[in-house]
């Protein structure tokens, strides 16, 4: 693992909270009523996932939930460029509404995939969800049907976000800087 630091929170667990809340609201119609299934992109995912699926409750909305595993990164702070499937759904998906839960929207490759494949899974519908999007990294042409925060270029961490395995635990979203490495802004 690089030397790096963790000081400047971007996102509070207050500002994620409430966008949570919102995105929910966005969201609640299109899943009541239909066989909703929501697909959380692990690892990064799984706390966002968690939240929003408690507050979908609130809105007397009860999707079946499974998981997948999209890799692309690796160890590393930069994509490979190849998307593979690690883990696959375990739902049969035919004639579902999938919504598909991520933590980020980076160069689109990751929520590009999942949404095709698992509409070659037979899904009637995919709906995709980010926690985060960054569209100045954006290499295939995508965008999320939800979007939590639109952030800067910045290697963040927490709420699910992760750098080598760590700093998931955080409540809050916060930029990771390297010692010696231009940042972007």
């Amino acid at each position: 693992m690089k030397p790096h630091h963790i000081r400047e929170v971007l996102l509070t667990a207050e500002q994620i909270q409430n966008r949570v809340d919102a995105l929910v609201g966005e969201m609640a119609d299109g899943c009541r009523g239909t066989d909703c299934v929501m697909i959380g992109i692990l690892r990064g995912s799984f706390i966002f996932l968690a939240d929003l699926v408690r507050e979908l409750y609130r809105h007397e909305v009860h999707p079946r939930i499974d998981f997948m595993t999209l890799e692309s990164y690796g160890g590393g702070t930069e994509s490979s460029g190849v998307v593979r499937v690690a883990k696959d759904v375990g739902l049969n998906l035919a004639g579902t509404a999938v919504l598909v839960v991520d933590d980020i929207l980076d160069t689109g490759r990751t929520l590009s995939f999942a949404r095709q494949h698992l509409l070659t899974l037979g899904a009637r519908t995919v709906r995709t969800c980010a926690l985060l999007d960054k569209p100045a990294r954006r290499v295939v042409p995508f965008q999320a049907d939800y979007v939590g925060f639109t952030i800067a270029d910045r290697f963040v961490v927490g709420y699910g976000l992760d750098y080598d395995g760590r700093y998931r635990e955080l409540p809050h979203i916060a930029c990771v800087t390297f010692p010696g490495k231009a940042q972007e802004t």
